[in-house]
């Protein structure tokens, strides 16, 4: 009996297409109907003859100034992605040959298909590597595809088999044991070379031809109706989206086209005029501009914007077929924010205020952002219109995913921007929580903004749920209440639940967290900072700092304003580390600089050693209890007061007049400041206590520490 599979039907003269995943449908045709289907559908220059009225009226209907289908990435996202690929590796080691068109000897041809097959391994190395991490196997691998028996073979086998000439496309798979020659629906991207691609960007058009157009059309069909064939759970969920990347040897641009394939007409008597019709009708398609993606020498240009939309393509595709990644690309996307802080400080550019900000701040007036330049000592009102402001009395409504909340604010805990507030639940007035507002998506220019409140509010929403999935509990670190995205007043038409529909309030980030309490910088301020309370916050605060650190997770971000004195009507109060956004999670994580606070090894290197975050807690106990405030206004300058003060042994002294056994503590730091050796929290835990009870008379609760 002849194999219906849709990996032994011949395509003819044609190449074949890619795909990437969406929303799957329930499928309301036949197995074998589609494969008849896709027998019959083997010539692209079929399709586009039916399309080719089609596309003439696109041309008719559109100004020639404007491309006549949407583009598949915005100038912004691919911005964002650029930020993401900051300092990611890729290289391609097979050189495209220069100007494939100009020529038709086979050794070009040969090697263009050897560079681009070695071109989009490095790019999925790369993107796995970077968003899912190297630990893991790349489950995915490159090959070429046969137009006669659409067969996959590596570039080089069918160079040395002879087969050259049959070669239609090269895809990237997904690997499979039971398959391990490749299979049309574990196709996960296909790309098309044509000699006449760059000619679209020579000739200053906005889209392929309508030639190469119908082409990649016609094997995003086969691609969608290969999926729709598969067992494979995965891949059914993909059979209404696919990508394709249409190259040269210089040049590059994407094809996307989404559509519902129970739309499609099966009449096998007229396959290729049900094509056009559901393309026509049914399918979504967005095609990018033709871009530079190999320079003359052949090596590609891995940060412009040809090969970002390849790069970002692949992405989405890998998503599809793989699951989300363990890195999230807005994750990494603000990573960026730190490296300009770290520039910034390499460059002497930072301010003398503890905040960290520097002498440049940037200034968003509607969507021209403006660099301001501040003349040190100077004010200036820069009023951002990011953050939503809410007042006291007024009531927020959260929408949690599964109902919706309302909040009334009670008052302001901190004056910082963005400010944290204190609330009240509307259905249950007797309980108190602190609230986070953040950032409006639509506001959102990750190239100058303030990334405050993107760590506030989702990554520290993001780090307290990891707290809670891996059983981290501690009446001294914060829980999260709830979260969600804020109900604006009047009609919302956002298109999904991550977009927004330009309200200035829509979809914007909410966390609600317990307990609530008073900063240190208010007790100091109001002469409430003692002998006690500077031993009960360090017990505390190393106490929470154990709980995290027995997971992997480091505060990074110890300062006044991080720490809270919760009193809720018992005897003792306590305190809560508050303030997690910046928290470490991993090695490439990095924390605040912070020229009074930081640890002298995340000053040096970027990163926290085992003490970092007992050190930051020296630092703020050495401030709390009257230690001189330095001038520091650079990284030099404050390790050279970290050196000055540990060598003298100033900060010692200063805490040995509060206690001795902070004293003690503050040289075990000291003997750790820099080292792998891990922190010893039980013994230090245990002395405080009993510091405490002995010298005060006063118990500390240790139920959930």
């Amino acid at each position: 009996m002849e194999d219906q599979s849709p990996d032994h039907i011949s395509v003819g003269s044609a190449p074949k297409k890619s795909s990437t995943s969406s929303r799957g449908r329930q499928r309301n045709f036949s197995s074998s109907t589609c494969k008849d289907f896709l027998r019959k559908f083997v010539d692209n220059e079929l399709l586009t003859s039916s399309l080719e009225d089609w596309f003439s009226g696109h041309n008719e209907d559109c100004d020639f100034r404007k491309p006549a289908f949407d583009v598949p990435f915005d100038l912004t996202e691919l911005q964002n992605f650029d930020y993401a690929l900051e300092g990611v590796t890729f290289q391609q080691l097979v050189r495209m040959p220069n100007a494939l068109y100009a020529s038709t000897s086979d050794v070009f041809e040969a090697t263009a298909y050897l560079a681009l097959e070695d071109f989009l391994h490095a790019g999925i190395k790369g993107l796995w590597e970077t968003f899912w991490g190297p630990d893991e196997a790349m489950p995915f691998s490159v090959a070429c595809i046969h137009s006669t028996s659409s067969k996959f073979y590596p570039a080089e086998k069918a160079i040395s088999s002879g087969k050259l000439d049959g070669v239609c496309a090269t895809a990237v798979l997904l690997k499979n044991l039971k398959h391990s020659q490749g299979r049309w629906d574990h196709i996960v991207v296909l790309a098309l070379l044509r000699p006449d691609i760059g000619m679209v960007s020579a000739q200053g058009d906005q889209e392929p031809s309508s030639a190469v157009l119908g082409e990649a059309l016609f094997f995003a069909l086969r691609v969608l109706l290969s999926r729709s064939l598969s067992r494979s759970s995965t891949v059914l969920r993909n059979s209404d989206c696919v990508y394709l990347l249409l190259v040269d040897s210089q040049f590059g641009g994407v094809v996307k086209v989404q559509g519902d394939l129970n739309k499609l007409d099966f009449d096998l008597n007229n396959v290729y005029d049900c094509a056009a019709e559901w393309i026509k009708k049914h399918a979504k398609i967005s095609v990018s501009s033709i871009d530079r993606v190999w320079n003359k020498l052949g090596n590609a240009n891995w940060g412009d914007i040809g090969t970002l939309q390849v790069l970002i393509a692949l992405f989405h595709s890998m998503i599809q077929f793989y699951g989300e990644p363990k890195y999230s690309l807005d994750e990494l996307a603000t990573e960026h924010s730190s490296r300009l802080q770290s520039r910034r400080s390499e460059r002497h550019l930072v301010d003398r205020q503890a905040n960290g900000n520097g002498l440049f701040r940037f200034q968003q007036r509607s969507h021209s952002p403006e660099i301001v330049e501040v003349q040190e000592g100077a004010a200036v009102d820069l009023k951002p219109q990011e953050t939503l402001k809410l007042e006291i009395g007024s009531v927020v409504l959260m929408d949690d995913a599964y109902s919706q909340k309302g909040f009334q604010i009670n008052g302001i805990l901190t004056d910082s921007d963005p400010p944290i507030y204190t609330s009240t639940p509307v259905e249950e007035s007797t309980k108190t929580y602190l609230l986070y507002v953040g950032s409006s998506p639509s506001h959102l220019e990750p190239a100058w903004e303030d990334m405050n409140s993107w760590y506030q509010v989702q990554r520290q929403t993001k780090v307290l749920t990891l707290m809670k999935q891996r059983g981290i509990s501690s009446r001294y670190i914060p829980q999260m209440v709830s979260s969600g995205r804020v109900v604006h007043p009047g009609p919302c038409n956002k298109p999904n639940s991550s977009g927004s529909c330009g309200h200035p309030w829509c979809s914007t980030p909410i966390l609600v967290t317990s307990p609530v309490g008073e900063t240190i910088s208010n007790l100091i301020r109001n002469g409430l900072f003692g002998v006690e309370e500077a031993l009960r916050c360090c017990h505390d605060c190393l106490s929470a700092l154990a709980a995290a650190a027995s997971s992997g997770i480091r505060h990074g971000d110890i300062r006044p304003e991080s720490v809270i004195r919760v009193n809720n009507g018992s005897r003792h109060p306590y305190f809560v580390l508050i303030g997690w956004g910046h928290a470490i999670l991993e090695d490439r994580d990095r924390p605040v600089m912070n020229l009074f606070f930081s640890s002298t090894f995340a000053l040096q290197e970027g990163k926290l050693c085992a003490a970092s975050d007992a050190e930051s807690l020296i630092y703020l106990l050495y401030f709390c209890c009257g230690g001189v405030c330095p001038e520091l206004d650079s990284v030099e300058s404050a390790l050279q007061w970290r050196e000055t003060s540990w060598s003298r042994r100033v900060i010692q002294q200063r805490l040995g007049d509060v206690s001795a056994v902070l004293k003690a503590f503050a040289d075990y730091v000291d003997s750790l400041c820099g080292t792998p050796y891990p922190m010893d929290y039980d013994i230090w835990l245990k002395r405080l206590r009993r510091t405490i009870n002995e010298d005060h008379g006063k118990e500390v609760d240790t139920s959930s520490s």
